[in-house]
């Protein structure tokens, strides 16, 4: 069996984005707050291919890397304002991932069950001239 990197979670920290062209021209993004003490936010939003918004939401949970995999346990989610807690039965709310690659400005990683890969690209919040 091929040896875990063994990655340093203090490298997710920070605020993270990835957009997707969907079949129909729609445009699913999604930003990601994930927090030092394990508390991450996600916020999805789809934006027609005129740019209108027709969906938006927000999880919240946490998260955690051993090794080179990367977990998230949703807690609740937030719909036009009303905060739902999350089925802790319901295994969707549970998810694991394997890192493919990280580093100061790209997050990639493959969903465990279904295969899917996700690039997340960091967000640069503190932009100086120097």
């Amino acid at each position: 069996m091929p040896k875990a990197m063994n990655l340093n979670r203090q490298q997710l920290i920070g605020t993270w984005f990835r957009n997707k062209v969907l079949g129909d021209g729609s445009v699913e993004n999604e930003f990601a707050q994930i927090a030092e003490d394990g508390s991450y936010e996600f916020s999805f939003s789809i934006h027609d291919s005129e740019g209108l918004l027709i969906q938006e939401s927000i999880e919240l949970g946490d998260w955690g890397l051993v090794g080179d995999i990367h977990f998230t346990i949703a807690k609740a989610e937030c719909i036009e304002e009303e905060q739902y807690q999350a089925d802790f039965t319901d295994p969707d709310n549970y998810h694991a991932y394997k890192v493919v690659e990280l580093n100061h400005q790209i997050f990639k990683y493959q969903h465990i069950v279904s295969n899917e890969v996700f690039i997340m690209k960091r967000v640069i919040d503190k932009i100086a001239y120097c």
